[in-house]
């Protein structure tokens, strides 16, 4: 495969071209007078560069897994452009050897609908068996550590992506609820972008009020955040819509003021679902820290809206907090115990937001049960890393089996030493197992890291890896 060929089929990749773009003339025509010397190549052949491609970086990126010692996985789903088929991407995370996070798309699975959670769990366990990561795919539990294999219902953790899909359930079914008025913005929203006549018209009002806004958005009503989007930029001009109405006799969609005071506290307890979203969802830094405090702060509007005097928002609040409590009513390690490993949080964290998320009497239980939770997972650690400090200490001195000059006889000198590297194996691993003051102790007993200790540091967006 000549390097061109190898550059064709990484842009293919890229842009999900299909096999049959390299038949097309244009195609071809460009590649010619770019470089003379381009031979045409039919589908099966660039399907074979493809291949050969992919196999390629698959190879590479095994290595590379080979040195990572937990991987985290997330999945979504994707839908190609050129097929109608849906697929379950699965994507992994690490934290590399300089403490970057880094993440690649394993696998793109082909799942037929309805998508259950045993089909899904199928398909991630297969991901993780082809690239033989399995043993670095542990999750943690109650319990705290189980396999992979472990039915997906039995498990005491919820994933951190639940709160994404809790965001994006609960926002689509609040939309739902001033669907009609929805349904009658998206309308008036179509209807003035139509032509740049009736545009200009409505602009021009704008410039007459002075609004520093100037366009209005369509939205994707398949997503709410978008249909959020679009209410909040509609709500800045609401009172343009009115006036629009009594220039233009064809436009008929406008909302009444009732409408936009829906509209209005709709969004008001919505900003909260797409502000959460919009921090949690970000892949350019580690986001498992932000979630806890994230979840409390929807809480807190949910229960100071839920006896709301308006009946529409009583309502709406009410549904909302059920379904809150479905996912959030026990206590999840795996935020917290992220959330205190943010040098900015440690256990105040979970000693500000517990009283806010759980009933009084089940507060102090859950702050032990993270607490031993956390213990427990830095015991497992240190116990991992005596084991691998221990080994290479007791093969240096069992190796050691040359008689010294201070002997008394071979025999005696052998004796001595293999007796000394166990007890002196024993007293290493008492030690660094049972310290004065361990690490975890010491990080929490430092306090919390504020601007006044760093002033170059963001500390609204600090990264906890970098620190």
């Amino acid at each position: 495969m000549t390097a061109t060929r190898e550059a064709t089929a990484e842009w293919m990749l890229m842009h999900e071209h299909p096999f049959s773009i390299v038949e097309e003339e244009g195609f071809n025509l460009m590649q010619k007078r770019g470089m003379p010397e381009w031979q045409r190549i039919n589908r099966t052949m660039n399907k074979n560069d493809y291949t050969s491609v992919y196999e390629r970086e698959k190879t590479k990126l095994k290595k590379q897994l080979k040195k990572v010692k937990k991987i985290s996985l997330t999945t979504d789903f994707w839908k190609s452009k050129n097929q109608k088929n849906e697929y379950i991407v699965i994507t992994g995370h690490w934290i590399d050897s300089n403490w970057r996070l880094q993440k690649r798309v394993l696998n793109f699975v082909h799942v037929l609908p309805p998508h259950r959670s045993i089909q899904i769990a199928d398909a991630i366990f297969k991901c993780l068996t082809d690239w033989r990561i399995v043993s670095k795919c542990t999750e943690m539990f109650e319990g705290y550590f189980l396999p992979k294999q472990v039915s997906i219902s039995k498990r005491k953790v919820v994933s951190c992506e639940m709160l994404c899909s809790y965001t994006e359930f609960d926002g689509s079914r609040r939309t739902q609820q001033i669907k009609e008025i929805i349904d009658t913005i998206r309308d008036s929203v179509e209807f003035i972008n139509k032509t740049d006549e009736i545009y200009l018209q409505f602009a021009e009002i704008v410039h007459q009020l002075q609004l520093p806004e100037k366009m209005l958005i369509y939205d994707c009503k398949t997503r709410w955040n978008s249909t959020y989007e679009m209410l909040t930029c509609a709500l800045k001009f609401q009172d343009i819509f009115p006036r629009y109405r009594d220039r233009e006799p064809n436009y008929d969609f406008c909302p009444t003021t009732e409408d936009w005071k829906k509209v209005s506290k709709v969004c008001n307890i919505l900003k909260a679902f797409w502000t959460a979203t919009h921090v949690i969802s970000g892949s350019d830094y580690p986001t498992a820290t932000l979630y806890l405090n994230e979840v409390c702060w929807i809480k807190v509007l949910l229960d100071s809206k839920v006896d709301d005097e308006n009946s529409f928002v009583r309502s709406m609040v009410q549904k909302m907090k059920l379904k809150f409590d479905k996912y959030w009513g026990e206590c999840n390690l795996l935020i917290s115990i992220a959330a205190i490993l943010d040098p900015r949080c440690k256990m105040r964290v979970i000693n500000y937001c517990f009283p806010l998320l759980y009933p009084p009497h089940e507060v102090q239980s859950n702050i032990g049960k993270v607490r031993q939770a956390l213990y427990d997972l830095y015991d497992k650690y240190v116990e991992i890393h005596v084991s691998s400090q221990s080994g290479s200490s007791s093969q240096l001195l069992i190796g050691n089996d040359h008689p010294t000059k201070s002997s008394s006889s071979a025999s005696s000198s052998v004796s001595h030493v293999s007796g000394m590297s166990e007890f002196l194996t024993h007293i290493a691993t008492i030690e660094s197992v049972q310290p004065v003051n361990n690490e975890l102790d010491t990080y929490f007993e430092d306090g919390l890291f504020t601007a006044a200790d760093d002033s170059t540091v963001d500390i609204v967006n600090l990264d906890a890896l970098k620190w």
